[in-house]
């Protein structure tokens, strides 16, 4: 008698993917790329915020500054420059004494009481901006990069009124370019400039 076992066909699956297998394993190569990108939205998203923070603090520590520097009055002056002094860093606090003392000379000469408002703080963005183009600031100071993890330029916009003895008020308007330098998480301003 012939062998009919040659002649039936060989069950189904027994070797060979169905179709049930093919589309559990699209479905998880599918699931596992939503995972991953899903684990990198997070991170770019958590990154983000943490940027504005921090941004955010270096705004906070140039309007302080500047707020102390325009609220400078005869009677505390002494304590406003040791308070600026203490958070300068670099050049700006190796020539504090040039930097600064006109103004507290001004303040000391004229017996003014002063009240100053900070306008507006912001980071300053340069975009497609060539060496040497007018209103860059100046480049990092090189002394600074032993010590700072990162400078940020931030523009402020203030008033003050003085009102001197025996004199009408004075409304002086300010627009200054700091440098806010994170040094060991403490942020200092390493550079002071006035805008014109």
């Amino acid at each position: 008698m012939p062998d009919q076992l040659d002649d039936e066909p060989t069950p189904a699956g027994s070797g060979g993917m169905t179709g049930f297998g093919i589309g559990s394993a699209v479905l998880g190569l599918v699931s596992v790329a939503a995972v991953v990108l899903g684990v990198l939205l997070w991170n770019g998203h958590r990154n983000d915020v943490d940027e504005r923070a921090y941004q955010t603090r270096v705004l906070q520590a140039a309007a302080d500054w500047t707020g102390v520097l325009i609220n400078m009055n005869s009677g505390t002056v002494t304590q406003s420059m040791q308070t600026l002094h203490d958070g300068t860093v670099g050049q700006l606090n190796a020539n504090f004494e040039t930097a600064v003392e006109p103004f507290s000379q001004v303040v000391q000469k004229l017996q003014s009481q002063t009240v100053g408002q900070v306008e507006s703080v912001a980071i300053e963005s340069l975009f497609h901006a060539a060496p040497g183009d007018p209103g860059l600031p100046p480049v990092p100071q090189p002394e600074l990069a032993t010590v700072s993890s990162r400078t940020d330029n931030v523009l402020v916009v203030a008033t003050s009124v003085s009102q001197n003895v025996g004199a009408k008020p004075l409304t002086v308007h300010w627009t200054l370019r700091l440098a806010i330098s994170d040094v060991a998480g403490k942020l200092l301003v390493s550079r002071l400039e006035t805008i014109r």
